[in-house]
């Protein structure tokens, strides 16, 4: 059991910092950034769709309408969908863990997941620690992240040089054998990380054996 979790704290906290503090524009921005650029397409694809069906000219909607059904039809095209979509959500998570723990400084202002891939186990996130915050936080909040995310484990890894680059692995399901992890996801978390152990692997095994009742005289 890690210390650095308060529950596995036997002694009582100095006081937490509520995460009150406003996040600024451009972090904001950053957090939301899938959620903008989507709408933002939309809203433009949409546009021109609408003046192009007025004056006349159908063609585009043609377009549309095969853009949207072809990746609905295709195994492929679902696979791909719904792994970016969990990317989308476990990198949500990963922040409200982040607000609801002490995984935050006392201004507030939480870890910024820099970037989340899909990989073939699952999602694998590359985030930038604050000041105060290290990679054995993230480990000892894993039983948080894990049901979070919905995962089956949390495998977290530091960068061996920079230790403010941490790399949070979310595992959904197990992979075949030699399969690589699909585009930028290769380019963390590879042979330049250290993982972490997890202090739940190294504890100690629940006593099952029986205690010895002895009679009491008298």
């Amino acid at each position: 059991m890690s210390p650095r979790n308060p529950r596995n704290n036997p002694y009582e906290s100095a006081g937490e910092v509520l995460a009150g503090h406003r996040a600024r524009a451009l972090v904001l921005l950053w957090r939301w950034r899938t959620e903008i650029a989507l709408l933002f397409l939309a809203m433009t694809v949409m546009t021109a769709t609408v003046n192009a069906a007025a004056s006349g000219n159908w063609l585009p909607s043609l377009l549309l309408t095969s853009a949207v059904s072809a990746p609905a039809a295709t195994r492929l095209g679902r696979g791909w969908v719904t792994a970016h979509a969990w990317c989308v959500i476990s990198r949500h998570r990963i922040q409200r863990v982040c607000l609801e723990t002490p995984m935050h400084t006392r201004a507030g202002r939480i870890p910024l997941v820099l970037w989340i891939s899909p990989i073939p186990e699952g999602e694998r996130a590359l985030i930038l620690t604050r000041a105060g915050i290290c990679a054995e936080d993230f480990e000892a909040f894993a039983g948080e992240i894990e049901a979070a995310c919905a995962a089956r484990r949390v495998r977290v890894l530091r960068h061996r040089r920079y230790a403010t680059l941490v790399t949070v692995e979310i595992v959904r399901r197990e992979a075949a054998p030699g399969v690589a992890a699909p585009g930028l996801a290769r380019c963390y978390g590879g042979p330049g990380w250290t993982p972490i152990p997890s202090t739940r692997d190294l504890e100690e095994p629940h006593d099952t054996r029986h205690h010895l009742v002895l009679p009491q005289v008298g």
